[in-house]
């Protein structure tokens, strides 16, 4: 998981893709982290990404670093523990001005059942699965 976090955060944006009935809807993300042993993301209840997430919470994640990326796939759970989003925000201050672990906007997303694959043109992929 460790490895995961490192790689989405040395590229420093990566693209959350969802589904919206039959078209595909791919955003930019650009803060991740761990807490209770799961990759946490953030985002805004309002936002069309959680209403998309309501209706079907699978989803793909991909980054690159120079010649690797790496791909994610999984079910996202919600989760509106304040501890969770206290932690996840004092970890990204810059989110503070948005979002708070007191409001009723902030949702946090956890990736469930998820497998990371990191691939390069160079060396065979690399499978983790969490």
């Amino acid at each position: 998981m460790e490895e995961i976090l490192e790689f989405l955060k040395k590229a420093g944006c990566f693209y959350f893709a969802t589904a919206e009935g039959d078209q595909p809807r791919v955003r930019p993300f650009g803060v991740v982290e761990i807490y209770n042993n799961r990759l946490y993301f953030l985002t805004g209840k309002g936002k069309n990404v959680t209403k998309q997430l309501h209706e079907n919470n699978k989803i793909e994640i991909c980054a690159t670093i120079g010649e690797e990326w790496i791909r994610l796939e999984g079910t996202i759970m919600m989760d509106d523990e304040r501890d969770a989003k206290k932690y996840f925000l004092d970890k990204n201050p810059q989110l503070r001005g948005m979002y708070s672990e007191d409001d009723q906007n902030t949702q946090l997303l956890y990736l469930e059942h998820g497998k990371a694959t990191i691939s390069s043109f160079t060396k065979p992929p690399k499978e983790i699965n969490f």
